[in-house]
């Protein structure tokens, strides 16, 4: 059994030099280049500050110590060249207020990063301002009603949107000031065209929806739901966090989404989670162009320029003009992918998926609810365990952490009871599957007692998550 590294550690500021060791500025060190004001640091020595924080990375977990399947969010690997790059100098010393004619390598990169994403995507224009998935939801959800009220359609204030849908396409419709209407999921886990068609009317601004969704499952109906939607005079929108499952086989402007956002910290590698930063650049089609944010990055015979000459703009929705080491992240690992190699990770990922799903299934601890095949992802219900020996999702996905491997998303998405929502991506050998089946495998088969006690082996033990939910401490402060 793993187990993982545990240090008594305290707190930095609690880290205390003996008498003897305190340190004191060498006498020999020239007043010009000696700290003029204190550090927020306790008088302790490099060597101990190294070894404390090293010792709090060793009790850490990350993409670089295992498998990270988190359903729904593409935890895989990120190259170092792209961090190494990111990191040059020439990209890193930049400030966003130099004058355009000295940033004109990293406006060409913006210029190209676009037009990359639009061949990827099938749409025909980009923006990068958008700093996460959910910035760009939200600016999506701007987009559409400015479009609408363009066409003087005030009428529209509804949104719709399948019960798969990701948690935060009802919070950035709402926050754009929509009514959101949900739709339930036929047997198969896809959108009933039936309901869909029966919801929409004269008030439907947008129709939000994942393909694949979130179950793993591609909406095979989509030409069908765009026709539909757009007879409805609404817009189709492509919530672009499972992307990772159909780069270079299939697109969303050919499907018929008049918007797409794309996490660039999931599809395209770049670091995801602890806070950021992140990137979640908007395509559209030509007919919402002139509602695009600016500045747009342009071209002439001069060179590259931001173009603010655009009076239907929704405006600026990002200071500056979007995170931009991950946008050259990004760019970077689509340089050395190429299209082929795009198309590859897919493959690799939907074949990694349904490779987990199978053996799984065919274990018979665990069920799969709707549709048998799945794409990137794939979502598992504990349901069985639970009426046979009372181990819920929770106790599985504590139990993993004893085996060194971070548990799946669990709970969502929320028509699967007891859901466990598996996503291994392309980046995980075949050797790292089946250590994570096996380990799914033999928890199933364990005394409930130990499921519902773990984790044992982890720097901290289980938590009071209903306490913690009400009385969060986010912060430490020194008093």
């Amino acid at each position: 059994m793993y187990r993982s590294a545990v240090y008594d550690e305290p707190l930095i500021n609690e880290l205390v030099a003996s008498k003897a060791e305190k340190i004191k500025p060498l006498n020999s060190l020239s007043s010009s280049i000696r700290r003029k004001e204190k550090i927020n640091l306790p008088n302790i020595d490099e060597t101990q500050v190294v070894r404390h924080f090293h010792r709090l990375s060793q009790m850490n977990y990350g993409i670089d110590s295992g498998i990270y399947p988190l359903g729904s969010c593409t935890m895989k690997y990120n190259p170092k060249i792209c961090e190494e790059i990111a990191s040059w100098d020439k990209f890193a010393d930049t400030n966003p207020y130099q004058d355009v004619s000295t940033v004109q390598g990293n406006l060409q990169i913006m210029f190209e990063l676009e037009q990359m994403l639009c061949e990827i995507t099938g749409m025909d224009h980009f923006t990068l301002q958008p700093a996460a998935g959910a910035q760009g939801e939200f600016s999506g959800m701007l987009l559409t009603r400015a479009y609408h009220e363009f066409n003087k359609d005030f009428e529209r204030n509804e949104v719709i949107l399948p019960d798969t849908s990701h948690g935060t396409n009802p919070a950035s419709a709402s926050m754009a000031g929509y009514k959101l209407v949900e739709i339930p999921s036929t047997a198969d886990g896809t959108v009933d065209l039936d309901t869909l068609e029966k919801t929409l009317s004269d008030k439907t601004a947008c129709f939000m929806l994942t393909n694949p969704n979130t179950l793993g499952i591609f909406e095979s109906e989509i030409l069908e739901i765009s026709k539909l939607v757009h007879d409805a005079g609404a817009l189709l929108y492509y919530d672009g966090a499972n992307m990772n499952a159909i780069m270079g086989k299939a697109r969303p402007g050919d499907m018929g989404f008049d918007i797409v956002h794309l996490n660039l910290h999931k599809t395209f590698a770049t670091p995801h989670g602890g806070g950021g930063p992140g990137s979640g650049p908007v395509g559209v089609k030509t007919k919402l162009e002139n509602f695009l944010p600016i500045p747009r990055i342009c071209k002439n015979k001069e060179g590259y320029f931001f173009d603010y000459d655009s009076p239907e703009s929704i405006g600026k929705i990002k200071g500056h003009y979007g995170n931009f080491s991950v946008l050259l992240k990004a760019y970077v690992y689509i340089l050395m992918m190429g299209g082929d190699g795009l198309r590859k990770s897919s493959e690799i990922a939907v074949l990694n998926s349904n490779y987990m799903k199978k053996k799984l299934l065919d274990s018979g601890k665990y069920k799969l609810p709707y549709k048998e095949l799945r794409k990137h992802e794939f979502v598992l219900s504990c349901e069985k365990l639970k009426q046979e020996k009372n181990i819920r999702a929770l106790d599985v996905a504590k139990r993993l952490l004893d085996h060194g491997m971070h548990p799946p998303t669990i709970y969502f998405p929320l028509i699967v009871k007891e859901a466990l929502m598996i996503e291994p991506t392309e980046s995980e050998s075949k050797e790292d599957l089946d250590r994570y089946v096996d380990a799914l495998i033999k928890i199933a088969n364990e005394e409930p007692e130990v499921v519902k006690n773990a984790p044992n082996n982890t720097p901290v033990k289980r938590v009071d998550e209903v306490g913690a939910t009400k009385n969060p401490v986010l912060t430490w402060n020194m008093i």
